[in-house]
């Protein structure tokens, strides 16, 4: 049986450009904000010292750190967010009412104690967040799941903020649950059992005689363990942590999970039930909220360090071409290296506010010699595009009918057992 070492009480790892793991000494709190602090002023912004903070012990520390650093691992200016969501993007949105009863389904994720009053306005930007990124990115098709990835960052960044993170997110960490069918997803969930074979041959074995599959992880890996999760400051963490990562980290954290909570802790328990698929499953889905996070996150950058996804993919004959995440990630985490700070942002768009403003007042006087039917020109030119996004809409209703197929060909114990 394999096992992986444990890891010294004083040591701490980060995650380099590749996503893989360096280790260093475990520094204290103070040191860390001040090393954080440090990054967030250089110039260019210090993306690896970061990095390696939000995958250290403790992660970014707080929520106000989470707002100026979280940003920056994603390459987002924040002087240049998208607006507020305007009531139109609610018009004939093709997956509104399916986020609308996801997001009323959500009230455990707010804090406890938060006035009703509060949780109701958070709700209805929740749902606007959806809705525009889905309408800016049309090839992006809603899951059951993703709206637990954007109440996380909506209660950590804002509103705007969370819609230019989530954009990104969708891009890139998330793209392959957001296919109009779920091949992508279940491509990425069959990198779990390569992993548990490394950590444990014998449950791995047990696993495939029950023919269990890896189905119990998925609510895991698409909602980044928001939707299991019931303390919120476990899932924070846990999201430092993927957002300094490779996008399947998730994975590896649970074959962490799995591999060790139940191999070091749980062992007898799953290799004394009965080798049967619905029992096997009805135990593994379920996920203690007790867990060691600290040491699990840190075993998962063992594993990924051991059996990174290349080696991976040879020996199960996974392509990892299927994948967008993978694929876009090297040339992402490299984007992320040429940040300015957010001083020298704050300077450059206000200069640019003011050159806009003089080349405004320069044409001011053209404007006002053009035709007076202007408007009605404009109006003609609404229809047309008015009309492309109607022929849009009807063209993506046969994609939102094949992720229907997709997911009642899962069967409905997983639909039930996800949400």
């Amino acid at each position: 049986m394999k096992r992986l070492k444990k890891k010294k009480q004083n040591a701490g790892v980060g995650v380099n450009g590749n996503g893989s793991v360096t280790k260093e000494p475990n520094c204290g709190r103070k040191q860390k904000l001040a090393e954080i602090h440090q990054a967030l002023i250089s110039d260019p912004v210090d993306i690896e010292t970061l990095r390696r903070a939000a995958a250290s012990k403790g992660g970014l520390l707080t929520d106000e750190l989470r707002r100026k650093v979280w940003p920056k691992l994603l390459n987002i200016n924040v002087y240049d967010l998208p607006r507020k969501p305007g009531r139109d993007v609610r018009e004939n949105h093709k997956d509104y009412n399916q986020v609308v009863l996801d997001v009323r389904r959500s009230m455990k994720r707010f804090p406890k104690g938060m006035p009703a009053t509060e949780k109701a306005i958070l709700q209805e930007q929740l749902i606007d967040i959806i809705l525009e990124v889905l309408k800016c990115t049309p090839q992006l098709h809603y899951y059951q799941g993703y709206h637990d990835v954007a109440v996380t960052l909506l209660l950590v960044v804002g509103e705007r903020m969370a819609i230019a993170m989530l954009d990104t997110l969708s891009n890139h960490h998330l793209r392959d649950f957001m296919d109009p069918t779920m091949d992508s997803t279940k491509h990425i969930l069959n990198y779990l059992m390569p992993i548990l074979e490394q950590v444990d041959t014998e449950l791995h074995e047990f696993m495939i005689r029950a023919e269990v599959g890896t189905i119990f992880a998925l609510s895991w890996l698409i909602t980044w363990y928001g939707h299991v999760l019931s303390d919120f400051k476990h899932t924070m963490r846990l999201y430092d942590f993927f957002l300094a990562s490779h996008p399947l980290m998730p994975i590896y954290l649970a074959a962490t999970v799995r591999g060790n909570l139940i191999v070091l802790h749980r062992e007898k328990e799953v290799k004394a039930t009965e080798c049967d698929m619905a029992m096997v499953h009805h135990l593994l889905s379920r996920i203690p909220q007790d867990l060691p996070y600290e040491r699990l996150i840190g075993h998962a950058q063992d594993l990924f360090d051991l059996y990174p996804p290349s080696l991976l993919a040879k020996r199960a004959a996974l392509h990892s071409r299927k994948s967008l995440s993978i694929n876009t990630f090297q040339a992402f985490q490299l984007s992320t290296l040429r940040q300015r700070p957010d001083s020298v942002l704050q300077r450059l768009t206000k200069a640019q506010g003011a050159t806009t403003s003089r080349h405004a007042s320069r044409h001011s006087g053209m404007e006002a010699a053009l035709p007076r039917d202007r408007g009605q020109l404009w109006g003609k030119g609404n229809t047309i595009v008015k009309m492309a996004v109607w022929g849009l809409s009807a063209t993506l209703g046969a994609a939102v009918f094949a992720v229907a197929q997709t997911a009642m060909d899962w069967g409905p114990e997983v639909l039930l057992q996800l949400f």
